[in-house]
């Protein structure tokens, strides 16, 4: 990353509007976050239902994931936190079915 320490105006020109830059950022960042976490939870689920052929508990992983995700969107002080807590049940699931 540049280094931005010394230049005017904190590395933005007087055109540009830094502070919506760096709201802009920080929203797509915690969407990645977010959005792999969602992920993993499908690569898990996948797992759970081939490995343990509980396909039901699968499609309820992938369920309760999207809906986690979308929670954790729109509540920022939840963020990744609620996908990550489905991705914890489904590798307890992986692991003692």
């Amino acid at each position: 990353m540049a280094d931005t320490k010394h230049a005017p105006h904190g590395g933005y020109s007087p055109e540009m509007d830094g502070p919506a830059h760096e709201v802009t950022y920080n929203g797509f960042v915690r969407f990645a976050e977010i959005g792999t976490a969602v992920v993993v939870c499908h690569v898990l689920a996948l797992a759970v239902g081939g490995i343990k052929h509980a396909w039901l508990t699968a499609i309820f992983g992938v369920i309760l994931s999207l809906a986690a995700g979308a929670i954790g969107a729109i509540a920022p002080s939840i963020g990744v936190r609620a996908p990550a807590a489905v991705g914890v049940l489904l590798l307890l699931a992986l692991f003692l079915y």
